[in-house]
């Protein structure tokens, strides 16, 4: 698991590397059959990933690789799940609030997560041998896996006080989300913020305590939301599908996720 982590986390910086070169460029974007947007950036990001995550054998399930049927998925005991650029509407707008998301799942379960915001050079992850999760600022991209790996600081979530911050958009909120945030208030007799954040970064909030809840009642899929999973499980926090009631799978036969609620 350790080889694995440290894997991943050098496809993470390397992937962001990537990503940096093209910020900083006159970019084009194109417009995948989806109707979501696509950039050399993801292009070149998924290349570095790939490369690396491919020395281990595990199978790899990214964004922006071809998806394989189930049948040729589901007799996987373990994969990896990668989006390259998570949040390329953050990127193109350039205000900083995308990441590299790359998680190892095993049995439909996220056990490690590897999460890196190229912009502020901040590197989250989390794995289950590690039992928890850790946070570390670098100096660049070139910075030794080892020195991350004994430098890094564990984060962890705190209990509201006053003011129960939920992870939202402060602009369009949907009326499940709405409905949810006004019975939170109702319920705990306290005031509620709305925290705005783009692509993974929402779980990120929650983990280290920044934010208290993060529901999600919009859809998204297992690349987006593999790697935050892990991070808020190795600190306690749930991640619960709001269909099954249960802890969220993945490498499931439809890689579109339900809705979901992530909180203590």
């Amino acid at each position: 698991m350790k080889e694995n982590l440290s894997i991943a986390i050098r496809a993470a910086l390397d992937a962001g590397a990537e990503i940096l070169e093209i910020y900083d460029s006159d970019f084009e974007v194109e417009i995948k059959k989806d109707d979501s947007p696509l950039t050399e950036a993801d292009k070149n990001a998924n290349i570095a990933i790939n490369t690396y995550l491919k020395t281990t054998n595990i199978p790899i399930i990214s964004e922006e690789n071809k998806q394989l049927d189930y049948g040729a998925r589901k007799n996987w005991q373990r994969c990896w799940i990668v989006d390259p650029l998570d949040g390329t509407k953050e990127f193109i707008n350039r205000n900083g609030e995308f990441t590299v998301n790359i998680a190892l799942v095993e049995q439909g379960t996220p056990v490690m997560g590897v999460i890196y915001v190229p912009v502020s050079k901040t590197l989250y992850f989390a794995s289950k041998t590690l039992q928890t999760a850790k946070k570390i600022t670098l100096a660049s991209e070139a910075t030794a896996v080892a020195y991350i790996l004994e430098h890094a600081e564990e984060i962890r979530p705190q209990a509201p006080t006053d003011v129960i911050k939920i992870v939202g958009s402060r602009s369009h909120l949907n009326k499940d989300t709405e409905d949810y945030i006004a019975t939170v208030a109702e319920e705990s007799k306290k005031e509620v913020a709305i925290v705005s954040k783009g692509s993974s970064l929402k779980f990120c909030l929650v983990a280290e305590g920044n934010a208290h809840m993060y529901p999600r009642f919009a859809p998204t899929m297992e690349w987006d939301t593999a790697a935050g999973d892990a991070i808020c499980r190795m600190v306690g926090i749930s991640v619960i599908d709001q269909t099954t009631q249960a802890p969220m799978e993945y490498n499931k036969a439809n890689l579109l996720n339900n809705y979901f609620l992530v909180r203590p």
